[in-house]
């Protein structure tokens, strides 16, 4: 057992983790930070032998230099199998961590910085109009405060970890500029951009949570074009293991203890937490006294741990007496089009996306259904020849052979996709559960994930697929092929499953993250989200745990934890 010693235990070191983390540090309070995953050095630990190819991408060549660049941090083989998550840079396995691989690799990491360390690094606000969808649409519920209480903390998160981008016509309110100039535009945006205009819809540069230039003592993106589901290995993607760890640690009030599964949290007699229980590197339980606790574990870790540890204060699982934990799960809803151009647009190099539509962000009545989105422009997950010979065949292609082979050759440099990002309707059918017999290594009963699209969701990415092949087809594409519309079996953003809100009986956590159950937790992640949004919410999740980590403070000053 170890001693008192922490203010705060914080469990996770993702998005919500690391804000909450850097907040509280530099605040001077002592925080302890348990990651399930090992912790990686950008410089050493990032490594994949092909890290250069030829201009026209296929085939590539690596340089004989010997720089070591973009480690993915998933396997490069897709197999829709059951497996273990595997450390690709450290080589083991990282134990008790079994999930599904999707076409484009993990929907969430493990390892410090969780899964900002392979997000693509768009950066999105949430609109006011996302935040009131039971008052302005009857559906769904509001958030318990507006986007004018939140805008200081986008701010914040803007300034410390570094947002490259411009206003745009469909933004969000802002109170200060972004810190650094967007990303040129590239081939896909640009057209894009032709096309949209000549639709009539705006278009505006899509803000990063990347460098385009210097900042904060951090280098400017080298336009590799390894974003998406690859660690950074010049550091200027703004994951926290890049933007908040390392001021953490350099506070001197932080520890991090990396491959610590969490498979306890203790309550004492009075129902507030008292210790956390953990399996550590050497596979040994070990436990950590808390005064507080911070879970930030992603939308379904955090319930997991919840849910498991039921005892006679709380019989239905901690910190759910209202019964909302687990439910009410949100992805975001997805479609997509494909393209193939007359002329080379190389768009493996760069940033994912440099323009993006959201000219159908707010909800219309006049569609006659509820939700809204963007569409932006990406090669996806073309990154490498390996990776566009083994997801982007010709759907009316052949799939061996000289003419599949002539066709690889032919599109990789010439492919662009336009995907269409909406919201998704939290309805209680979609939850999180515990597997009543399945258990993983450590033996820790399992999750179990139910979900099915809202016929609204549906509607929503049939509609913005329908704008995309226009778009497409006015910029002058020379193939297209929109993707089947199919409910989702899986998903990057797990939200909604401990709702914020000011009712106990219908809500996991008030209006500042804090437990209505359990006055000493605090859960930052995407599990407070009311709604969805339309797209990426790594930068709410953010600055909503910077929000959060001033509450806390408040809450520690007052006695009150």
């Amino acid at each position: 057992m170890t001693g008192p010693g922490y203010d705060a235990v914080v469990i996770g070191s993702g998005a919500g983790g690391g804000a909450v983390a850097m907040a509280l540090c530099q605040q001077k309070q002592r925080v302890l930070v348990l990651e399930a995953g090992p912790s990686y050095d950008p410089l050493s630990d990032y490594r994949l032998a092909m890290n250069t190819w030829e201009q026209e991408g296929f085939p590539y060549k690596a340089k004989s230099e010997g720089r070591q660049t973009f480690a993915p941090l998933q396997p490069l083989e897709k197999h829709w199998e059951d497996l273990r998550s595997w450390n690709r840079a450290k080589g083991k396995t990282n134990k008790g961590d079994r999930r599904k691989l999707h076409p484009h690799g993990y929907s969430h990491v493990r390892g410090v910085g969780g899964s900002t360390l392979h997000f693509s690094g768009e950066a999105h606000r949430l609109h006011p109009q996302a935040m009131q969808m039971r008052s302005r649409f009857g559906v769904a519920a509001d958030w318990p405060f507006d986007y004018a209480e939140l805008e200081p903390y986008y701010t914040r998160v803007d300034w410390e970890i570094g947002l490259s981008g411009a206003p745009g016509p469909d933004d969000s309110f802002r109170s200060r500029p972004f810190p650094v100039p967007p990303f040129p535009i590239k081939s896909s945006g640009l057209l894009m951009e032709k096309g949209a205009r000549a639709m009539g819809f705006s278009v505006q540069p899509e803000p990063h949570a990347i460098l385009s230039q210097p900042l904060n003592g951090r280098p400017a993106c080298i336009n590799c074009g390894f974003c998406m589901g690859y660690g950074c290995e010049a550091n200027a993607k703004s994951s926290t293991l890049a933007a908040m760890v390392p001021a953490a640690i350099d506070s001197g009030h932080c520890e991090i203890r990396p491959e610590c599964a969490v498979y306890e949290i203790t309550t004492n007699a009075s129902g507030r937490v008292s210790e956390v229980a953990y399996i550590d590197p050497e596979v040994n339980q070990s436990a950590q006294k808390a005064r507080e606790v911070v879970l930030s574990a992603n939308g379904d870790e955090t319930q997991r741990l919840l849910l498991n540890w039921a005892n006679s204060l709380f019989p239905d699982g901690l910190a759910n007496s209202s019964g909302f934990v687990g439910r009410n799960l949100m992805y975001n809803s997805h479609s997509f089009v494909r393209m193939v151009f007359e002329r080379q647009l190389n768009d493996f190099k760069g940033v994912q996306v440099s323009r993006i539509i959201h000219h159908f962000y707010d909800s219309d009545p006049q569609r006659g259904f509820y939700g809204g989105g963007g569409i932006d422009a990406r090669p996806w997950t073309a990154a490498t020849p390996l990776e566009f010979a083994v997801n982007v065949t010709r759907p009316d292609g052949p799939t061996w052979g000289a003419q599949y082979k002539a066709h690889l050759e032919h599109d990789f440099s010439r492919t662009m996709y336009l995907v269409c990002s909406g919201t998704s309707l939290a309805q209680d059918r979609n939850n999180i559960t515990i597997d009543p017999t399945h258990k993983d290594a450590w033996g820790r009963p399992s999750l179990r994930l139910t979900y099915r699209d809202h016929d609204d969701d549906m509607a929503l990415v049939t509609f913005l697929q329908d704008r995309a092949l226009e778009v497409a087809d006015a910029a002058g594409a020379m193939h297209t092929w929109p993707n089947p519309i199919h409910h989702q079996n899986n998903g990057a953003h797990l939200l909604g499953t401990c709702r914020m809100g000011d009712d106990p009986a219908t809500s996991v956590v008030d209006r500042f993250h804090r437990s209505h159950d359990i006055p000493n937790l605090f859960i930052c992640d995407g599990s407070s989200f009311v709604t969805s949004g339309r797209g990426q919410p790594t930068m709410t999740i953010m600055a909503l745990a910077f929000r959060a980590a001033e509450h806390m403070m408040a809450a520690a000053r007052a006695n009150e934890i």
